[in-house]
């Protein structure tokens, strides 16, 4: 099959899935099946399809994520010692792991399309990864405490893994809980990694979207806990700080410069 082949395919196997999925008409353009297919993946329950099913998702996300570019952190330049900065799709570093800012309940975003890091990580890992957190939270039995982190399988990104971490909720006023548990997510996560024999982990910018932290706020934040956490470390990581608007690219690299 070639992309477009497993494209289709792909949309129908998820389709069918649904009870009125025979009635959705496929799109002819290209960029319009992608984003029915996106999607599809978006909403489907958490659950391993078949194992052809798989093959051809697996297939078809590898090759989509090579055609949206790979970044390798070798090509990045280092802003500290163990530190760099880099702007870009987070789901496109090549690193040992990266970082969700997930919710409580760890399963990604259900929102067809919507644009926050927890759908483009799942989105572009494939159905395995909802499938994987599934399961942890089964076994936990409860959401997942804010400022803790969880590490799962990448799939088909590539890094090698994900470490999901659920970030506060501050709707523009952090209180000192607030900073408290944003701290604890850097930590946590920058902990979690090292535990795994990990050597490099990239960071979002956890809790600035919808969770309302303010920029420059979980930016100071976010520098002070990596930079104390690499001082004391013997044999740190590398840490990318990840990047996506324009705003935050500015903020970081004047803080990190002024450091």
């Amino acid at each position: 099959m070639n992309q477009a082949e497993r494209r289709l395919f792909l949309i129908k196997a998820f389709l069918d899935e649904l009870p009125d999925g025979a009635s959705v008409q496929i799109p002819e353009k290209p960029d319009e099946q992608r984003k029915l297919l996106r999607g599809l993946i978006n909403i489907r329950a958490a659950g391993l399809p078949s194992a052809e099913i798989l093959r051809v998702q697996d297939e078809y996300l590898r090759e989509r994520n090579a055609e949206r570019g790979i970044v390798h952190l070798d090509s990045l330049m280092q802003i500290r010692p163990h530190i760099f900065l880099w702007q870009g799709d987070i789901t496109a570093l090549a690193c040992d792991a990266i970082v969700n800012a997930a919710n409580s309940q760890m399963t990604g975003c259900w929102a067809p399309n919507h644009l926050c890091i927890d759908n483009c990580i799942h989105t572009f890992a494939g159905v395995q990864l909802r499938y994987e957190c599934d399961r942890l939270m089964e076994a936990q039995g409860c959401p997942e405490p804010t400022g803790s982190a969880k590490i799962t399988k990448s799939y088909n990104l590539p890094c090698k893994y994900v470490i999901h971490t659920v970030g506060p909720i501050a709707n523009g006023s952090p209180t000192a809980a607030h900073r408290d548990q944003l701290a604890a997510c850097y930590r946590s996560c920058y902990d979690l990694a090292k535990n795994q024999g990990l050597k490099s982990i990239a960071f979002c910018c956890i809790s600035t979207g919808v969770f309302g932290f303010p920029q420059k706020q979980a930016a100071e934040i976010a520098i002070a806990t990596v930079s104390d956490l690499i001082e004391a470390d013997s044999c740190p990581l590398n840490v990318v700080f990840n990047v996506f608007l324009d705003e935050d690219a500015r903020i970081y690299s004047k803080l990190l410069a002024s450091g």
